[in-house]
């Protein structure tokens, strides 16, 4: 859902967003809220990954048996 609402976006409303975040934060606090997103995004990830293990391991579990 993130993507198509990230295609359907055109370059002037990229520009416009990030100039508005530039405003509301401020150059300095900008990498430190990247760092946090990417952060977040990573942990997401590998919460995602571990559940997704989990039930493709409990499903060759019950196959096996």
């Amino acid at each position: 859902m993130v993507q198509n609402i990230l295609l359907a976006m055109g370059t002037n409303e990229i520009i416009i967003i990030l100039v508005i975040v530039l405003l509301m934060f401020g150059g300095k606090k900008i990498p430190e809220l990247m760092r946090g997103v990417g952060r977040g995004v990573r942990e997401f990830n590998d919460a995602k990954s571990n559940v997704k293990k989990e039930i493709e391991d409990s499903v060759n579990d019950s196959h096996k048996s």
